[in-house]
């Protein structure tokens, strides 16, 4: 608990030193609307600490040896200063330790300003220059909010772990236009381009400790629209996603330089009821993979994902999960059957998919302490890392379990 504190003592000055600057800049712009309205400036500050234990069975999803881990470790910090009516500075730092699911450390989750650039009373525009935030999947603004999702382990068809670092957001220009209309309901309009940087450790979970060079992520682009019905408690979507990436092989390289392609395509559902929660979220995704294992190489397939899930409040304070989803790597082999005979017995069949069922309860002990506590059942592999060349050693199971219990708590 000790190094928790000290952990968030660090991302606090992190986060401060990174606003600082960017603070500045944005000043000079803001100087006159400053002086023109008078406007009190406010810093805001929120935070978050939660350390759980996981247990895995017959996997290397969290560690590669099966026992019980207490990597399971978020903390954050972030805060907002507001500049003047029309510009506000925000931005979250955060320290993550989930064992194999994604490289352990800090980062900067998101540090952007934030420009209101148009607002009437039906339509809103904003502009976010800077490192940004994926607001454009159901639950990808929150996956690092523990307190604000659904679950401790959020539904792997969709919000892969493995893919988080590039999933999470992007360093360029992010634009929110919103509509309001007393017939039609409210529609939210998101268009983001930005690329993220990728570490070697991520690059490595990625593809495999076998590769010594580097990812990167080229160019990626992002739109979404949100649909809200008239006093209705049903929210839909859809989403749209475009990136390229490139491998740069390194020194003793096992693998070549290759390109790759990933694009999304999702529609999802959400009802939030006075005592029911109920979503869902439908993934078909494309990836074209040039070269990397000998010149020439080339594969090109369509994954597709779903998952459902209800929650329902049983009072103020406890609240039960239920949860089913289906991953398929390429739906025209739902068995894996080419994937082994590709792969010339190397790779198991079941690493052509991933299904589960997840249980789960959490208890709010206080107004801003919770507890959580999940048990998912597994068939596949699909979705445990390395993707590109996956590891059949440590994951020699098809069906395997999953429970994680975690504490935390917020400001």
């Amino acid at each position: 608990m000790l190094t928790n504190i000290l952990l968030f003592s660090a991302l606090k000055r992190l986060l401060g030193c990174a606003l600082l600057p960017l603070s500045l800049l944005s000043g000079c712009f803001c100087a006159g609307a400053l002086a023109d309205d008078n406007y009190n400036t406010r810093w805001r500050l929120h935070g978050f600490i939660a350390q759980g234990v996981i247990d895995v069975d017959h996997s290397n999803y969290v560690n590669d040896d099966g026992d019980i881990s207490a990597k399971l470790t978020e903390i954050g910090i972030n805060a907002s200063y507001q500049l003047s009516r029309d510009f506000r500075v925000t931005g979250q730092a955060v320290y993550l330790n989930g064992g194999n699911r994604y490289h352990e450390g800090a980062r900067l989750d998101y540090l952007l300003l934030d420009w209101s650039a148009y607002s009437t009373e039906n339509w809103l525009v904003n502009f976010y220059f800077g490192r940004f935030k994926n607001n454009h999947w159901l639950y990808s603004n929150i996956r690092d909010v523990p307190q604000a999702r659904p679950s401790i382990i959020l539904p792997q068809s969709i919000y892969f772990d493995g893919f988080r670092d590039i999933a999470e957001g992007g360093e360029g220009l992010d634009i929110k236009v919103s509509y309001s209309d007393d017939e039609l309901g409210e529609f939210d309009f998101g268009l983001s381009a930005g690329t993220s940087d990728i570490s070697k450790a991520q690059t490595q979970i990625i593809l495999s400790k076998l590769a010594s060079g580097r990812l990167k992520h080229d160019y990626d682009i992002q739109a979404s629209l949100y649909w809200r019905p008239l006093y209705s408690p049903w929210r839909f979507g859809l989403a749209l996603l475009d990136s390229d990436f490139s491998y740069h092989s390194g020194g003793q390289d096992a693998f070549l330089d290759a390109d790759i392609v990933l694009q999304r395509y999702f529609l999802n559902a959400l009802y939030q009821g006075e005592f029911w929660e109920l979503s869902a979220e439908l993934l078909q995704d494309r990836f074209v993979f040039d070269d990397f294992y000998f010149p020439g190489f080339h594969q090109d397939n369509l994954g597709q994902g779903i998952f459902l899930q209800g929650r329902y409040k049983a009072g103020n304070r406890l609240t039960f999960l239920g949860r089913y989803e289906k991953f398929y790597i390429n739906k025209d082999d739902k068995s894996g059957r080419r994937l082994e005979q590709g792969s010339q017995g190397q790779i198991p069949a079941y690493f052509g998919y991933q299904n589960s069922f997840t249980l789960g309860v959490s208890y709010d002990l206080r107004a801003n302490v919770r507890l959580e506590l999940e048990h998912h059942w597994f068939e596949g592999t699909a979705r445990l890392t390395p993707v590109v060349l996956p590891d059949a050693r440590a994951n020699s199971r098809e069906h395997w379990n999953l429970w994680a219990l975690q504490l935390m708590y917020w400001f």
